[in-house]
């Protein structure tokens, strides 16, 4: 059987540790479809929708990174072809490089000598693919030959794996991928990602300002989380006595109960004031954009200390000591600089009262169907259940709410695009270990539904929870609160169990009474299923407005 550029990408994958591709055949990628049929060895994820595709390889690779922190990078190659279904993968790879989240794309192209202009004529052709993607992710890789495959997926592969992680792109024509290989068999390809080390001069000055501060707090972001530097923060946190508050993407990377823990109520003024009261704040992995600094409101009054692997984030929102680094060596260093300090209890009292005030504003707000809900799903799931949440309501009291130990929680709350939930779980099933939880409102349900089919054609252990309000709950909420009515929030919506049965998808109806005893039964069920729950959900006030 005669080799084709196609397998040479087949092979170099492998060789690279991939075992799993999200792929939707194209005419311009037929070879490369031939070729993982000519594999046998690697599973291959289909799909109904690009875009969901996407999400679906972000969800494996977040699920990955998930169960084995310290493991090789899972960097998670997804297949498309030219033109239409490459460029329906740009939101979903947004997601993934605002979360760095490491995905591999690659897209098929029109022949060698039809590139370069958009004018042949060739089906999906597009006068310059490539530039569709240069500001979406981390880098773009573009083959003219077929010897260039193993060296242009190498290079990608090492992108996508090096701090801060992220997508990667890489096109190649049609004519390289059927035409003869003209290479070996390739099984020797590896990568090897270079360590981001913090500058040592940067380390000791770092020390000092912690070693110094009288009220050192630690504000752990997503960056902190992809490091996999759990040890190592509990580590810094219990030395210099610091409360850590993790961000919404952070979430995960410091015990929920640990007595140094404030938690994530990031959207709570109360949170606010206590990180701009630090006088030494240690942010690590978070650029402190938006929902970080409580929408723009956040104003330290101490030193920030920024310890960040993307460049382009060093004191991008805030002053402060900027050590481009990856955190989990940043950590590893600082430790053997800073003084351990024996605990007077004043940190551990300044963490009870923030959480104490958090909750008592809470409860002077009629908030309890909410709170009752996300402690319900909580309850409901198996240990290690790997949860994904679209843009919806829920998922904004989940960002604050959710204990994420023994249930890792992942959000679209980094591009923040409608449509991830199921497709995520989808991702997050395929990766193994157990049920996953998708949970989606009616309006972003409807982006992602024909997914019902992928789950059950790859027999996916997927539990899909709708809250169904009618609308677009959360830009219901905002309008309102803006000005006093809605436009274009109200939908029309199918019986989502009806439409669930019609795939042959077991599905029931629920109530908010009835919802943690359903999920439960569906999350013991094998393969998917649906619980759809009408309910009318609240946000919380917006403190940042009220600052009391």
């Amino acid at each position: 059987m005669t080799r084709i550029g196609g397998d040479v990408v087949v092979e170099t994958l492998r060789a690279l540790g991939a075992d799993t591709v999200f792929g939707l055949p194209g005419q311009h990628a037929l070879g490369l479809f031939e070729a993982l049929r000519r594999a046998g060895d690697v599973r291959v994820i289909s799909g109904r929708v690009e875009n969901n595709l996407a999400f679906a390889a972000d969800g494996f690779a977040r699920a990955r990174l998930a169960a084995a922190p310290d493991g090789p990078v899972p960097v998670t190659p997804l297949v498309v072809s030219t033109g239409p279904g490459a460029l329906l993968t740009l939101a979903s790879l947004q997601e993934s490089r605002a979360a760095s989240v490491p995905v591999l794309g690659i897209s098929s192209q029109v022949p060698v000598a039809g590139l370069g202009g958009g004018r042949h004529g060739y089906l999906h052709e597009l006068p310059d693919q490539q530039a569709s993607f240069r500001d979406v992710v981390k880098s773009v890789h573009v083959v003219r030959r077929a010897s260039q495959l193993p060296t242009a997926l190498r290079e990608a592969w090492t992108s996508a794996a090096t701090a801060p992680y992220g997508p990667v792109w890489v096109e190649i024509p049609q004519d390289v991928l059927l035409g003869p290989a003209g290479l070996p068999p390739i099984t020797s390809v590896s990568a090897a990602p270079a360590a981001l080390e913090p500058l040592p001069e940067l380390v000791t000055a770092a020390a000092e300002l912690l070693g110094a501060a009288a009220n050192p707090v630690i504000l752990a972001g997503g960056g902190a989380l992809r490091s996999g530097a759990f040890a190592e923060l509990t580590a810094l946190a219990e030395a210099l006595r610091a409360p850590v508050i993790s961000t919404f993407g952070g979430k995960g990377i410091f015990g929920w109960d640990h007595e140094l823990s404030g938690r994530s109520w990031l959207e709570d003024w109360h949170t606010t004031e206590f990180l701009a009261d630090a006088d030494v704040l240690l942010v690590l992995g978070s650029g402190l954009g938006e929902l970080s600094s409580n929408y723009r409101e956040f104003a330290p009054r101490g030193r920030v200390i920024q310890v960040e692997a993307d460049l382009g984030k060093l004191e991008s929102n805030y002053p402060g000591l900027g050590i481009h680094a990856d955190v989990r060596p940043t950590l590893q260093a600082l430790l053997e600089w800073v003084p351990m300090r024996a605990s007077d209890g004043r940190a551990e009292k300044a963490v009870s009262g923030l959480l104490a005030r958090v909750e008592s504003r809470l409860d002077a707000q009629d908030l309890a169907v909410e709170r009752k809900l996300i402690d319900d799903i909580r309850a409901a799931l198996p240990a290690g259940t790997q949860t994904f949440w679209d843009m919806t309501i829920a998922a904004y009291w989940a960002w604050s709410a959710w204990n994420p130990e023994g249930a890792p929680i992942h959000t679209a709350q980094g591009a923040g695009g409608l449509g991830y939930g199921l497709p995520g779980a989808l991702g997050g099933a395929a990766a193994g270990g157990g049920p996953t939880l998708a949970v989606s409102g009616d309006g972003g349900a409807m982006y992602g539904v024909a997914e019902l089919a992928t789950a059950v054609q790859h027999g996916l252990d997927v539990t899909w929870l709708i809250v169904d309000d009618g609308g677009y709950g959360v830009l219901r909420e905002y309008l309102i609160g803006a000005f006093g009515r809605t436009t274009a929030t109200e939908l029309a919506r199918p019986d989502f169990a009806a439409l669930a049965s019609s795939f042959g998808v077991p599905a029931r109806m629920s109530s908010l009474d009835a919802v943690g005893a359903d999920l439960a039964e569906a999350l013991r069920t094998p393969g998917p299923s649906v619980v759809v729950l009408p309910a009318l959900l609240k946000l919380f006030a917006p403190t940042h407005l009220e600052k009391a």
